[in-house]
């Protein structure tokens, strides 16, 4: 009478394996991209501030402020530098993830305000009451400098622009030196930019709007900083780096470089 029990049981068993899985559902597949990184409250709290404008909120999904400022570390109380802060995208979320006891330099360069004839954007963002710690700073590239030493010096998508004649165009090697100089001891200088393809150099400034990753590496370790890392939470295959950044096929969608330094902590 056993072995007709115990044949009934494995019969049993195959039915129930046939229906529903034996440890749960199979693991997901490994992920395609980077893994995302851990946002701190603080970060996340400033992406969702009600203050910030819609529009703004509608980009993250494809600029990733989030892992962003984490990778850069930013924290309560620090102090920021936006480096050509454009419209304030990047300006707004420091302001508030800094906190009311940190504070926002959005510098913009006295060489872009004479080509627009126009105040900069960022003025309505210094003067609204939601970001009264942002302040801005009007003066050339090449003087870059801050009212105290900061944590952070952040550039998007402006690195490249520095290289072009509209910016001078700037001496790299006095603009790195005086970032450097403006970072406290160990404090960090984030940059982003279109990536042009590789040893291709500075070629593409001007008609492509990219750089090549390899020369701004080579330009700010030049001045006295330490490569960290890269995060690739930018990076796309998808774009062959070949075509102008604002060409409609692949605006808001370029393969990005997103490059740490940090100023060693023994530098003065």
């Amino acid at each position: 009478m056993r072995k007709p029990l115990l044949s009934l049981v494995a019969v049993l068993g195959l039915a129930a394996c046939a229906t529903q899985p034996m440890l749960g559902p199979p693991p997901p597949p490994p992920p395609s991209g980077p893994v995302a990184a851990a946002i701190p409250p603080n970060v996340a709290a400033a992406l969702s501030d009600p203050s910030r404008p819609a529009a703004d909120m509608v980009r993250d999904a494809d600029r990733h402020p989030g892992q962003l400022l984490a990778f850069a570390g930013v924290r309560p109380g620090g102090k920021v530098a936006d480096l050509i802060p454009g419209a304030g995208y990047f300006t707004r979320i420091f302001a508030k993830a800094v906190g009311p006891r940190g504070t926002v330099y959005a510098y913009v360069p006295d060489e872009l305000t004479k080509l627009a004839k126009r105040e900069p954007a960022v003025n309505a963002i210094a003067r609204d009451p939601e970001y009264s710690n942002v302040k801005v700073i009007l003066n050339t590239l090449p003087n870059f400098s801050a009212p105290e030493k900061l944590d952070l010096v952040f550039t998007a998508q402006n690195y490249h622009d520095m290289h072009d004649k509209f910016m001078g165009p700037a001496d790299l090697s006095v603009v790195n030196r005086q970032v450097f100089k403006a970072l406290k001891p160990g404090g960090v200088y984030l940059i982003i930019d279109h990536a042009a393809e590789p040893g291709t150099g500075l070629r593409h400034t001007e008609d492509l709007h990219r750089i090549d990753a390899a020369t701004v590496r080579a330009e700010v370790t030049a001045a006295g900083f330490v490569f960290e890392g890269e995060s690739r939470v930018l990076r796309s295959t998808a774009d062959n780096r070949k075509t102008n950044v604002f060409d409609p096929s692949i605006r808001g969608k370029t393969d990005q470089f997103v490059y740490k330094f940090r100023k060693p902590a023994s530098a003065r």
